[in-house]
């Protein structure tokens, strides 16, 4: 079986909910080409289109958690074979902004990082500003990443900026941003005070390594 065909068979293990069956076909695929391969050219193409299909709200809630969770088992597997990318990229604090409870997206853009070699400390739902920058400076982590998925919660990421202002963080820690909000109206990404946002969980990484110079190193 090829690629293509691979991935929408995996697809299709995970929005029937086969959980079993999708970690079959994803542990054959990895004795023949290992978990590094398995993750990134299997895994990924097939969470990012579970992601748009996400945003366009073509799949359930139950899906999407079992996305998340067959992810969770490959990094495992994927780490007891000790072939999981080394954390070399320094630290990124994850949340879903105050009364913001749409985690998919924010576990998807953490398996991405992960897998790209960024320390994930992934801080849940409905994380409140003083939380994210407590944990940023704790770990040094010069980004933090916020996702909401509606206007109304979005808006709450403007307290995120006025406390990173308020410490005298600025330009210390940058503020990334995500959600299917911020697709409808890119324009909100500079008016809540972020320094950047991605077009997909995939290119999630790029942007983090934008934000923290490394792409200019």
């Amino acid at each position: 079986m090829d690629i293509v065909s691979t991935r929408e068979e995996l697809l299709r293990h995970i929005l029937a909910g086969n959980r079993q069956q999708a970690m079959v076909l994803l542990e054959d695929w990895a004795g023949r080409f290992h978990w590094r391969e398995t993750i990134r050219h299997l895994l990924e193409p097939t969470l990012d289109e579970i992601g748009k299909l996400w945003m366009a709200e073509e799949i359930s809630l139950a899906a999407g958690y079992m996305a998340g969770k067959i992810a969770e088992d490959v990094l495992l597997k994927a780490a007891q074979a000790e072939e999981v990318v080394p954390e070399t990229l320094g630290p990124v604090v994850l949340g879903n902004v105050e009364d913001d409870y749409h985690s998919l997206g924010r576990k998807l853009v953490a398996i991405f990082l992960k897998t790209s070699g960024w320390k994930v400390i992934d801080l849940g739902n409905d994380v409140p500003a003083e939380t994210f920058v407590d944990v940023a400076v704790k770990h040094q982590a010069k980004i933090i990443g916020v996702s909401a998925m509606m206007l109304t919660t979005a808006e709450n990421i403007l307290t995120i900026r006025k406390e990173i202002d308020r410490r005298g963080l600025t330009g210390k820690i940058k503020l990334a941003v995500g959600g299917a909000i911020f697709r409808i109206r890119p324009e909100l990404v500079a008016e809540l005070g972020g320094d950047g946002t991605a077009s997909s969980a995939v290119d999630t990484p790029r942007l983090m390594a934008e934000l923290s110079g490394l792409e200019n190193t």
